[in-house]
C-alpha cells in the first residue's frame, strides 16, 4: 500500500511538474513574441524618423509607409488587404456590391484613350444614351487625356445625386457630346439571367455574393418554378464569392432548417463561428446542377460545396480556385480598413477546401499547393468521398477545348470593339438572343478591321521555333537543317484570313458577345454565352437521365450492391 501511495504521489508530482514546464514554456513563448513585436516596431519606427530627417531628399510619408505596408501584406496571402480611406469605396464595392457612380465598365484603346466598355441596364450610364466605344473627353472641365482607367474611374464615381457634365466623342461623329449625367447608387445585379434552357429545366446564373442576393435567387427560383422549371442548373462560373452568410441562405433553400453549414476556425476564439440554417426551405427535393470552374472561389465553393456534401446536388464543370480562408475588416486609425484573414471556414464534411498553404509556401519557395495524393478524404452525408485542399471536385468534370490565341487577342483589341461599333450603328435593332447569328459577311468585315488597323496577336508556335533554331545554332546542328527550318518557317508565318477560318466557330462566340451585350447587357451575354455551352450541355443531359443522377448521388458501395443483386 505504501508502495503503491509513493508511486501513484510520484506520478503526480511529475504531471504537475510537466503541466507547470508546459504553462512556463508558453508563457515565455507569449513574452518572447511580445518582445519581437515591440523590438521591432521600435526599430521600424526609429529607421524612419532617421530616413524622413537626413535622406538627402523629402520624403512623401504617405507614399513610402503605404510601400511599406504592401510590402508586409505581400508576404502573407493575396486576401489580406489595407484600404485608406480613399479605397474604403472600393471595399464597400466588394461587400456590398454597390457603389456611387454611373453603372458602366471603361476600357483603355491602344491610343490611350479611355472609351465606355460595358453600360450596365437601367443605370445612369445607360439612360443618358451612352455606348460602348464613346470616347470619354472631359468630366466638368477636367480634361481626360493622358488619364489612365483608375483615375477616370475615380472621377466618374462620387456620392449619389451629385451630378456633372461628361463631355464625349461618339465614333463616326465630327462633334462631341455634352452628356449631363447623376450619380447614383449602383446595385451590380448579382442574377443577370435567369431563364429556362430545355423544356423543364430552370437556369441561374449567379455572378457574386452580396447583400440579399440570396433573396434574389428565392425569387428567381419561384419565377422559374412558375414557368414549369422541375430541375435547376446554378451556375457560379466566375463567381468570385462574396458574403458567406448569403451562401449559407442559399444553401438554406435547398436543405432543412438546423443544419450546420460552415464552421470557420482560426487563431483566436473570436474567429470561431458556425452557421446553420435558420429557415424552412423552398425545394428539398428537386434535381440541381451546380455549374463551376477555376474562376469559382470562396462563398461560391460555400454553396457548391455544401450541396455537394449534403449530396442535394451533383457539381458539373471544372477543379475551383479553392480558397477556404475568410477575411474580415477591422476598423483602422483615419478611417482606414484592413481587411484580413482570421480563419479557415470548413463545409459539412469537415473538410477545409484551401488549394494554398501560404505559410508552407512562404517557408519553402514552392507554390504552396498540397499534392492531391496528400490531400484528406472525408465523407459526404450519404458516404460519398471527398477530399480536402483541392477545391471543389466536380461529381462530373467536363473537358473543354483550349483557346486559341488569335481569339483570346481579338477578343480584348480595338478591332472587335470598332466593329462592333459599326454593326450597331448599321442596325438599329436586333433579334432576340435566340434568333441571333454572326453572318459570313460579318465574319469577312471584322476581317478586314483586323488587317486594317495592324492587329496582331501572339503566337507560341513561332517563339518556339526561334527558340529551337538559337539551340541548333548553338549546338552546331542548324546548318545542315536549315531546309527544313525554312520550310517549317514558311508553314508558321502570319496569315490572319487562314487562322481565321481555323478559328472561324470561337471568333463568331466572341463576335455575338460583342454584339448582343450593346442591345440586351449583361442578361444577353449571358444568354448569348449559352448556345455552346459544353457544360451546360453535360448538365442537361444529366438532369435528363434520372437514372444517372441518382447513381452519382449514390455512395460507391451502394451502387455495388445494387448493381449485385
Amino acid at each position: 500500500m505504501r508502495k503503491t501511495l509513493t508511486l501513484v504521489c510520484s506520478l503526480l508530482m511529475a504531471l504537475s511538474a510537466q503541466a507547470q514546464t508546459k504553462d512556463a514554456n508558453k508563457q515565455n513563448t507569449a513574452t518572447d513574441h511580445g518582445f519581437s513585436v515591440a523590438k521591432n516596431l521600435e526599430i521600424f519606427n526609429s529607421l524612419y524618423r532617421y530616413l524622413d530627417l537626413l535622406y538627402v531628399d523629402t520624403l512623401d510619408a504617405e507614399q513610402l509607409i503605404q510601400t511599406g505596408i504592401d510590402a508586409m501584406l505581400q508576404s502573407l496571402d493575396p486576401y489580406t488587404e489595407y484600404y485608406p480611406a480613399e479605397d474604403m469605396g472600393d471595399l464597400k464595392l466588394l461587400t456590398t456590391g454597390k457603389y456611387g457612380g454611373i453603372g458602366s465598365t471603361i476600357r483603355m484603346r491602344k491610343d490611350s484613350t479611355v472609351i465606355i466598355g460595358e453600360p450596365y441596364e437601367g443605370m445612369p450610364a445607360a439612360e443618358v444614351g451612352l455606348k460602348v466605344g464613346d470616347v470619354l473627353k472631359r468630366i466638368d472641365d477636367i480634361d481626360l487625356k493622358g488619364k489612365n482607367t483608375g483615375e477616370v474611374s475615380e472621377l466618374l464615381r462620387g456620392e449619389p445625386g451629385t451630378t456633372f457634365l461628361l463631355t464625349i466623342q461618339r465614333p463616326g461623329e465630327k462633334k462631341t457630346r455634352a452628356i449631363k449625367i447623376t450619380r447614383r447608387n449602383i446595385k451590380i445585379d448579382p442574377i443577370p439571367y435567369a431563364g429556362m434552357v430545355s423544356g423543364d429545366v430552370g437556369y441561374i446564373a449567379l455572378t457574386q455574393f452580396t447583400e440579399n442576393c440570396s433573396a434574389e435567387v428565392r425569387k428567381a427560383l419561384i419565377a422559374l418554378k412558375d414557368k414549369g422549371a422541375r430541375s435547376f442548373i446554378i451556375d457560379l462560373r466566375g463567381n468570385g464569392g462574396g458574403l458567406l452568410s448569403e451562401a449559407v441562405n442559399i444553401v438554406n433553400l435547398f436543405v432543412p432548417k438546423g443544419l450546420t453549414i460552415v464552421e470557420t476556425k482560426g487563431k483566436v476564439t473570436a474567429a470561431n463561428s458556425s452557421y446553420a440554417t435558420q429557415n424552412e426551405p423552398l425545394d428539398l427535393t428537386s434535381p440541381i446542377c451546380v455549374l463551376v470552374n477555376a474562376n469559382t472561389a470562396s462563398a461560391a465553393e460555400i454553396l457548391s460545396g455544401s450541396l455537394q456534401d449534403l449530396d442535394r446536388a451533383v457539381v458539373v464543370g471544372s477543379r475551383t480556385f479553392g480558397k477556404g480562408l475568410v477575411q474580415s475588416p477591422r476598423e483602422l486609425p483615419y478611417n482606414g480598413s484592413l481587411k484580413l484573414t482570421t480563419s479557415k471556414y470548413y463545409i459539412p464534411s469537415g473538410r477545409c477546401i484551401q488549394a494554398v498553404d501560404y505559410k508552407r509556401r512562404r517557408e519553402t519557395g514552392g507554390d504552396g499547393r498540397v499534392p492531391d495524393s496528400l490531400a484528406h478524404k472525408f465523407r459526404t452525408a450519404a458516404g460519398r468521398e471527398v477530399t480536402d485542399a483541392t477545391g471543389i471536385i466536380p461529381d462530373v468534370e467536363v473537358k473543354h477545348d483550349t483557346i486559341a490565341n488569335i481569339v483570346a487577342y481579338l477578343a480584348n483589341d480595338d478591332a472587335l470593339v470598332d466593329w462592333g461599333t459599326q454593326y450597331a450603328a448599321a442596325h438599329p435593332t436586333l433579334p432576340p438572343v435566340s434568333d441571333f447569328r454572326i453572318t459570313d459577311q460579318d465574319v469577312a468585315d471584322l476581317l478586314k478591321q483586323a488587317q486594317e488597323s495592324g492587329f496582331t496577336y501572339d503566337r507560341q508556335s513561332e517563339k518556339r521555333l526561334d527558340d529551337l533554331k538559337r539551340m541548333a545554332k548553338f549546338e552546331g546542328y542548324y546548318d545542315d537543317a536549315k531546309p527544313e527550318f525554312d520550310a517549317l518557317e514558311a508553314k508558321l508565318t502570319h496569315n490572319l484570313e487562314r487562322d481565321f477560318k481555323r478559328n472561324d466557330k470561337d471568333i463568331r462566340s466572341i463576335m455575338a458577345q460583342e454584339v448582343v451585350k450593346r442591345y440586351y447587357f449583361q442578361r444577353g451575354s449571358v444568354e448569348e454565352g449559352l448556345k455552346d455551352d459544353t457544360d451546360l450541355k453535360e448538365a442537361l443531359q444529366l438532369l435528363a437521365d434520372t437514372d444517372r443522377y441518382r447513381a452519382i448521388l449514390t455512395p460507391a458501395a451502394a451502387t455495388a450492391s445494387i448493381a449485385s443483386n
